[in-house]
């Protein structure tokens, strides 16, 4: 995905700023008595797992649990609701969990075998649009033995099925609360992870309280956090800097990300911490449209987009040029667009297009959201208009909306082409892979692609030695470079940002770019 260049990445997605407390308190007291409030412009699209294959995972990852997780630190998923997991045979077909003794949900039912599986085939069952269940397509029966042992029967093997049970996708959720077939309606959470949902207001604010009965891997440093949710980036920047917030996670531009690293005078309480980042941006082309179908059309886009003048205009110095969907620091990672298309170059893609007959500017509509990924994301999609238009061979027209009407667009086919972030489920090639093929895939596009869905991806799911699977995912990247249904264009890097009084930022990201609240905590002595 990377540049060949060796410039330090960097990303919009998240400066984490916390206001110091005053007086002088032990660790403990520091600990009773502390609630963070962290700003953000990425609200959850729901309140419920199962339909949901987005940032709301923000939200899951704090509110309930799964039956395994990334504990802070490590790449490899660890039991979490589970005492123990593990496949029973040496195919990669059954997988078992037995859960820890005496869970519970927050309404007092009991975290047992059967709300796993309910959980489960409820996501399954409801099998909504751009939902989770494309994470399941390998899942065949779950089966309960007691009330603490589930047993996940696969159609196939997958060596990948544990990651997915770490993914937030994969909440746990109490039968009582959570209908079987259809999403939850009352705006309500009812899980058993380290906080409660003790409100929520849309477009507004979460109020989390420390859930006394979590029973997991999490170690709570303080004891409620609130989310506030923010239009845009400069307002939630504000904010930060006039300490009427505590904190922030995604929707800083890079420009603010520069100045908390510049140190300047609003900033000089301000640390930044930089942690390991795979998330990527991308266009996505729509093959059910007249022209983003056309695959001449699609090549000569790629011919001409400029990621070095890209990144250096909207992103300086806070993000690298991606040259594959697989980005660097993910094992099989390749630059298969720059070794097709090298450097831009409009002869070259007028050539493309001559040869299909298309001797015309082409007219193509790019739609994105305005709410989602950061205000950079308007410059952006600006600089590609340039870019393309001066090349003589397109004609742009930008178009954009709120992401909640946004998603829901893309997932019925209405936009060309739209631009879309993807922050990974899990730390491994086959995430930036399988969740864009087939017919249920996370971008509600279809994009069928047999040699990849039946013999690519089957192949590698064989293999529990993920650094053995590499053929295969640098074939599936060749196929992408073909098809041209994905146009990668940048990746991030993660940041957190404190004050000096405050510890825990350099934990606070887990491998799946999630914020982990419990994490964040003032220093003691301050």
């Amino acid at each position: 995905m990377f540049n060949r260049t060796t410039r330090r990445a960097a990303t919009t997605l998240a400066a984490v700023s916390l206001l110091a407390g005053c007086g002088l308190f032990s660790d403990d007291d520091a600990k009773a008595e502390q609630r963070i409030t962290v700003g953000t412009t990425s609200e959850p699209s729901t309140l419920d797992p199962a339909v949901s294959w987005d940032n709301s995972w923000e939200m899951f990852r704090n509110v309930f649990q799964t039956l395994m997780s990334f504990p802070t630190g490590s790449s490899s998923p660890r039991p979490d609701a589970a005492r123990e997991c593990r496949f029973t045979d040496t195919a990669n077909r059954v997988f078992r969990c037995e859960l820890r003794d005496g869970l519970k949900f927050s309404d007092g039912h009991p975290l047992d075998a059967a709300a796993v599986k309910h959980s489960f085939d409820r996501i399954r069952g409801i099998n909504a649009p751009g939902g989770p269940a494309g994470l399941l397509e390998s899942l065949h029966t779950v089966e309960t033995s007691g009330d603490d042992t589930v047993v996940f029967r696969l159609r196939k093997p997958d060596a990948t099925f544990p990651f997915i049970l770490a993914t937030p996708a994969m909440s746990l959720v109490p039968p009582a609360e959570y209908p079987p077939d259809r999403p939850r309606q009352d705006g309500g959470i009812t899980g058993s992870g380290p906080y409660v949902l003790a409100s929520y207001t849309s477009g507004d604010r979460a109020e989390l309280t420390r859930n006394k009965d979590y029973r997991g891997f999490a170690k709570h440093r303080n004891d409620a956090v609130t989310i506030q949710y923010f239009k845009d980036s400069d307002t939630v920047f504000r904010a930060l800097q006039k300490k009427d917030i505590d904190a922030i996670y995604r929707g800083l531009t890079s420009e603010q990300v520069v100045e908390l690293e510049r140190k300047g005078a609003r900033n000089k309480d301000l640390q930044l911490i930089e942690a390991v980042g795979a998330d990527i941006r991308y266009l996505v082309f729509n093959p059910a449209d007249p022209v983003a179908g056309k695959l001449a059309v699609r090549r000569a886009v790629a011919q001409i987009v400029d990621r070095d003048a890209l990144v250096a205009k909207v992103y300086p110095g806070t993000a690298e040029p991606l040259y594959s969907m697989v980005p660097r620091g993910i094992f099989a990672h390749t630059t298969g667009f720059f070794d097709r298309y090298g450097e831009p170059d409009v002869n070259e893609a007028r050539a493309i297009l001559n040869g299909a007959g298309i001797r015309k500017p082409v007219p193509l509509t790019l739609w994105y959201t305005t709410d989602r990924y950061g205000s950079g994301t308007a410059a952006e999609f600006t600089e590609l208009k340039r870019q393309l238009e001066a090349s003589g061979l397109f004609r742009i027209s930008l178009r954009s909306k709120p992401w909640k009407q946004f998603q829901a667009g893309y997932q019925k086919g209405e936009f060309p082409v739209f631009g879309r972030g993807w922050f990974p489920d899990f730390p491994d090639p086959d995430n930036f892979i399988a969740p864009f093929v087939g017919t249920n895939n996370a971008l509600g596009t279809p994009y069928e692609s047999p040699e990849i869905t039946r013999e690519l991806l089957p192949q590698s799911r064989r293999v529990s030695d993920r650094a053995a699977v590499n053929e295969q995912f640098e074939r599936a990247q060749e196929i992408f470079v073909d098809d041209v249904r994905l146009l990668p264009l940048w990746q991030g890097r993660l940041y957190v940002a404190s004050t000096d009084d405050i510890g825990g930022g350099e934990r606070a990201l887990d491998p799946q770019t999630v914020m982990q609240m419990w994490e964040l905590h003032r220093k003691a002595g301050w």
